[in-house]
């Protein structure tokens, strides 16, 4: 029935109902074909001439167990259902173990092998059986590192014996043994390097001397810290992204992310360097250490002309850290051009609307050749046009490294959002693919870093490694003695210290030599337009854990407050980006807190997933079971925050649609009692206001 159709291009899918079965729930969808025109039609297809369109039913499952995801690899033809097993191989380790997968695969193998004898499901099984050699030669391929299960590698040698007894056609196990005597090889030399290098010691510095950082050109610097950045980004093991994974990693039966771990470690190691060489100039003049922030500036505008944006954030991180931020005299001595630049810089990674910016930019120049760079400055306006024509002119083609925490807070959301088990004790499999989505992007941007071309200077490393960083209070320390605080700014940082949280590991206590970076600020430098501005966390390095982003991922989306903002704070308990939350066609996830009858203005927000089919009394229930808090809905309202006031959402309304979704989605609720009472307060407050007029 395939024959001589083609699908439209304005009809598409489209939902109609859900089916369930024993082990799976399948959402199914019609999708209108159309055929081709009568002349167009093969000889053998004129039976259907007389047809124009027709209506299929498709079903992808949304739900099952493991069994029934395997299943699904195979369409009802018993073809490969590729855009499935891309998903499944994404994400099955949130779910299950490379072990139990294969043992699933081969136990089905085996199972429709035995039904082959039938006559009439011969040729069906054929292709089924086909398939399932296809999907284990292809994990095999593209994921091998699912395999490397030192030292007794249990999947290749069950692959082999497998092989060897029911795919004698077939070269996968000569495949799986040459990947095992692989694996062994690499362990064997890895554990004689190790070996070496405790026995020789650690020369890093060859007896060479460390070169100055005014040795060093701004591109080489940006180009060097392009390299790593670039061959830590590729190395990402995209699945240790996974909200399931990144997000649990420190907790009971936690899975090991050492890839993503790494590239957050060198974000750190770069904000902590530019935090030094500022700082670690105190005989100097304050124009010379100026001097110093400008290169930084600068250097950060070549690693946008790579698009580099992981150093590029970092560095704007550490010069808007507080002891960074706080050198008013400093900062007064940098031209005007400089400043500019630093302020477009810097908007780069604002965080209005969920980082709107800084995600548009990335989708436009992912896989463009070089970046699009534009400017209010007319000066930089000119720079960067003949920056653009030198780039055309010599056919110069740019790789990308994104902001990878851009990526574990959109993951990170998504886990929070949808539960791993729907209520029918099955895997939520549709939550795995959203994370795909995300997941595809994160591929096809470690495509577009294979194309820089650097080498490694080992002088610039030398020189890196060398830099002594300083703790938070020793940075802090520095700063005063560089420009000690006048009355004004100590009071200024006391009650931002008071009106701003600070977010810390979970892992423990931080080591003397590794601060954690919180968003506090003390007197901002003078020309700058402090709306415009947003500090970021930078984490923390820990030598011992290598962790550096705290589970709230508070690095990523840790609530940003300017020096005018109120003094009411936002704490993110269970959220993980509290900017904006995830929204698709279909649900929103919110934040929610509880109206506090102290006199404090502080909200401790939550996460829930609101779907276009709750209304009010079901979002006040799941608030108050996400609160552990007992009562009945009809006791409490629930309204949300705006910039300019609260907006009351009717008890029987449809929630999903009464909302203003022009403003963020805070919401609170607040017992009926004190609602009304407020609400009286509000009145008598406007009329006494008239009176007095």
């Amino acid at each position: 029935m395939d024959l001589g159709r083609q699908e439209s291009q304005d009809e598409g899918n489209r939902f109609w109902r859900e089916e369930r079965e024993e082990g799976a729930v399948y959402m199914v969808y019609l999708k209108r074909v159309t055929y081709r025109s009568h002349d167009r039609l093969e000889e053998g297809e004129k039976f259907m001439s007389h047809l124009m369109w027709e209506t299929l039913k498709v079903r992808v499952i949304k739900a099952g167990t493991l069994e029934r995801l395997v299943e699904c690899m195979e369409t009802c033809q018993g073809d490969l259902d590729s855009s499935h097993l891309n998903v499944f191989l994404s994400t099955y380790r949130t779910f299950a173990t490379p072990e139990q997968v294969l043992k699933t695969l081969i136990n089905r193998f085996i199972m429709l092998k035995s039904c082959a004898k039938d006559d009439d499901r011969k040729e069906m099984v054929e292709e089924q059986l086909k398939t399932i050699r296809s999907v284990i030669s292809i994990w095999l391929d593209t994921h091998p590192d699912d395999f490397r299960e030192h030292p007794d590698y249990p999947c290749l040698l069950d692959l082999e014996d497998f092989a060897k007894e029911h795919i004698t056609d077939s070269d996968l196990g000569v495949r799986a043994r040459h990947r095992l005597e692989k694996f062994q090889k690499e362990a064997k030399t890895l554990e004689e390097s190790i070996e070496e290098m405790h026995l020789g010691g650690r020369h890093g510095l060859n007896g060479d001397k460390i070169i100055l950082f005014n040795q060093i050109s701004n591109r080489s610097v940006a180009e060097q810290l392009t390299f790593k950045d670039a061959e830590l980004f590729r190395k990402v093991v995209p699945h240790h992204c996974l909200g399931a994974v990144w997000s649990r990693r420190r907790k009971k039966g936690g899975k090991n992310a050492s890839s993503v771990v790494a590239t957050i470690q060198q974000f750190n190691n770069v904000s902590l360097r530019v935090i030094a060489t500022v700082l670690n100039t105190r005989g100097m003049k304050t124009s010379q250490r100026a001097k110093i922030l400008q290169r930084w500036i600068e250097i950060a505008q070549e690693l946008r002309d790579l698009k580099n944006f992981s150093s590029l954030r970092a560095i704007i991180s550490g010069l808007q850290t507080h002891p960074v931020y706080r050198l008013r005299k400093t900062w007064a001595a940098l031209p005007k051009n400089i400043m500019v630049l630093f302020t477009e810089l810097s908007e780069i990674f604002s965080n209005e609307n969920n980082q709107i910016t800084s995600r548009e930019l990335l989708m436009k120049e992912a896989t463009a050749k070089f970046p699009d760079i534009e400017s209010q400055n007319k000066t930089l306006q000119r720079r960067n046009l003949l920056k653009r024509q030198s780039w055309i002119e010599n056919g110069i083609v740019q790789g990308t490294v994104p902001y990878l925490g851009t990526f574990l807070t959109d993951l990170t959301m998504i886990d929070t959002a949808f539960p791993d088990i729907t209520d029918d004790n099955l895997i939520n499999f549709e939550k795995h693919r959203k994370e795909f989505e995300v997941i595809a992007q994160l591929k096809l941007l470690q495509s577009a870093a294979q194309i820089y071309q650097i080498v490694k200077d080992e002088n610039f490393w030398t020189w890196f490694y060398s830099v002594n960083v300083y703790t938070d209070t020793e940075s802090h320390d520095l700063s005063c003695t560089i420009e000690p605080p006048s009355d004004s700014n100590a009071k200024i940082k006391k009650k931002s210290a008071r009106s701003l949280p600070v977010f810390r590991s979970r892992a423990g206590s931080v080591p003397n030599r590794y601060p954690v970076f919180s968003t506090c600020l003390g007197h901002r430098p003078v020309k700058f337009d402090s709306a415009k501005f947003a500090l970021f966390s930078c984490g923390l390095e820990n030598r011992k854990s290598m962790s550096s982003i705290p589970d709230t991922l508070s690095t990523l989306a840790a609530p940003i407050m300017t020096h005018h903002s109120s003094t009411s704070s936002v704490v993110s308990s269970d959220s993980d980006n509290p900017s904006s939350p995830f929204r698709s066609s279909d649900t929103y996830v919110i934040r929610v807190s509880v109206n506090s009858t102290s006199d404090s203005d502080t909200h401790v927000y939550k996460s829930i997933m609101l779907t276009n089919t709750d209304h009010t009394h079901t979002v006040i229930s799941k608030v108050l079971e996400k609160y552990c808090m007992e009562g009945k809905p009809e006791d409490y309202r629930l309204l949300q925050i705006l910039e300019d006031g609260e907006l009351l959402i009717p008890e029987r309304a449809n929630v999903f649609y009464a909302l203003n979704n022009s403003s963020e989605l805070n919401f609170v609720i607040k017992s009926r009692e004190d609602y009304e009472t407020s609400t009286l307060k509000r009145q008598k407050k406007r009329r006494f206001k008239k009176l007095s007029l």
